[in-house]
């Protein structure tokens, strides 16, 4: 058994040595092409690291607007978020209480570096669907202004959102976003106050 296992071993060094000595062949054009514009999609950039304000653990305070011209209601939560995927994306995981109901909810936000453009996803408690969102900064991270598409429970459509973030400093930002109202025109309906804890 042992003389097997030697020869395997010489063998696979006799191997190893003939691959060695061959001739190293170049990459098709097409293929190192292809592979280059691989790595530039899947490699965090700059437009990444403008998203670093917003990682960390973050005290909430949430407005809300159920129509033109209401008086908010107010409530507090937590926002825990979080890089993921070798700095890919932010995982944003909230946890507060809405109309005296516990809430939760899960976003992502992330930058496409083959559309060239901000991108958002939204998840919660108190929905089936997804909001889906795309957008821009042209300020260096400072603001960042999103549209977006959410489900209508009333029309069973996606009605559109417009979203805006504001980064004050490393320790603070605001999210605040807009729907349609009854007439049809966009009113500010929520407004998130970040505090680093």
């Amino acid at each position: 058994m042992k003389t097997k296992v030697w020869m395997a071993l010489a063998l696979l060094v006799v191997c190893t040595s003939v691959v060695a000595d061959e001739p190293k062949k170049e990459m098709p054009a097409d293929q190192k092409a292809m592979m280059e514009a691989m790595m530039k999609a899947m490699t965090p950039g700059e437009p990444h690291k403008l998203l670093d304000n917003m990682v960390g653990t973050f005290d909430a305070k949430v407005s809300t607007w159920m129509q033109p011209g209401a008086p908010p209601m107010v409530s507090t939560g937590t926002s825990v978020n979080s890089w993921i995927l070798g700095g890919r994306f932010v995982e944003q995981k909230f946890s507060g209480s809405f109309m005296g109901q516990p809430f939760a909810g899960i976003g992502y936000t992330g930058y496409d570096n083959i559309k060239k453009q901000y991108w958002g996803s939204w998840m919660d408690s108190m929905s089936t669907g997804v909001m889906m969102s795309t957008g821009s900064t042209s300020d260096n991270g400072k603001t960042w202004k999103f549209t977006a598409t959410m489900p209508d429970p009333m029309t069973g459509k996606d009605a559109p959102m417009e979203e805006k973030v504001t980064v004050t400093d490393k320790d603070h930002h605001m999210f605040e976003m807009w729907s349609p109202g009854p007439d049809g025109k966009m009113f500010k309906m929520m407004e998130i106050s970040y505090t680093r804890k």
